[in-house]
């Protein structure tokens, strides 16, 4: 019996009627990407969320381990993002067709503007960001994507597209973690109806060794990196764990028949202490 015959992932209902699993994985070529893992993932754990982007560099891997797992495209959620060199209202329909040839896919679940701070010289950040979500709209209306999002952008960001736009964004995407909690952004954006999602829900294994989950993990008989992923997903975000290993993928899958009492939750909250480990776009204009 596959790992995928004893768990059913929930799902966060975005703003627009659509069901996105809680669950996920990411993929990225940097700390190393494993092909036959996604596919393991794909069509023995039961995972249908897959995350990439453009700059990640393995949408092609993608393709064939999203063709040879057998799933029906209709099953599965595909996340890419736009890359900030390509903010331009044609040069971001044209990285859209891209990356949606590379996958093999004729269309995206979700896609996203991958970073708040633009490429080119002499437009401002916002002016960039604008025409981008621009792009983006048209692609939804079109039903080219099912959704359309953000990653890494902050309050002021989201303010300023709120003026911009007309669709508000689906999902905002930004580093999560026990060390790094953006509370005051998550409750903007549950205020807003943006959907939260995290990456890094491990800091990048540095929360692997810390104590305090050490010990939460050997009270639930759990690994460290089940509690951490557990306490994202019982915070109502959108987890997306990278791993190349089939092994750690069945072990992250394993979250749902388990929950963290309130003084566990209230226990991790305190572990926050701002530490980034990855982009940090607090003081992108």
């Amino acid at each position: 019996m596959s790992c995928a015959d004893s768990w059913s992932c929930p799902t966060v209902k975005l703003s627009n009627g659509v069901q996105m699993p809680i669950l996920g994985i990411g993929t990225n070529h940097v700390g190393g990407f494993s092909q036959d893992t996604v596919l393991y993932a794909l069509r023995e754990c039961g995972i249908r969320l897959i995350d990439t982007s453009k700059c990640n560099g393995v949408e092609v891997q993608l393709s064939e381990a999203i063709r040879d797992s057998g799933v029906p495209r209709s099953d599965l959620w595909v996340t890419n993002k736009l890359w900030p060199e390509d903010y331009g209202y044609e040069s971001a329909k044209k990285a859209f067709e891209k990356s949606c040839s590379q996958m093999g896919v004729e269309y995206l679940d979700i896609y996203m503007l991958h970073w708040p701070g633009g490429m080119q010289p002499g437009h401002s950040n916002r002016s960039l960001r604008a025409i981008a979500w621009h792009a983006l709209e048209e692609l939804y209306e079109e039903g080219l994507c099912r959704s359309i999002g953000v990653s890494n952008f902050m309050i002021h960001h989201l303010e300023e597209l709120k003026q911009d736009c007309t669709v508000v964004p689906h999902v905002n995407q930004v580093e999560y973690h026990p060390f790094q909690q953006p509370r005051e952004l998550m409750e903007y954006c549950r205020q807003e109806g943006i959907a939260f999602q995290g990456y890094c829900p491990l800091a990048k294994g540095q929360a692997l060794s810390d104590p305090a989950i050490i010990q939460l993990a050997q009270k639930y008989g759990r690994t460290p990196a089940q509690v951490c992923i557990r306490w994202s997903i019982q915070n109502g975000a959108i987890t997306i764990p990278k791993s190349t290993k089939r092994e750690r993928v069945v072990e992250n899958c394993q979250v749902f028949d388990f929950q963290l009492e309130d003084k566990d939750m209230e226990a991790m909250k305190m572990l926050h202490d701002g530490r980034h480990v990855a982009w940090d776009p607090t003081n992108v204009e």
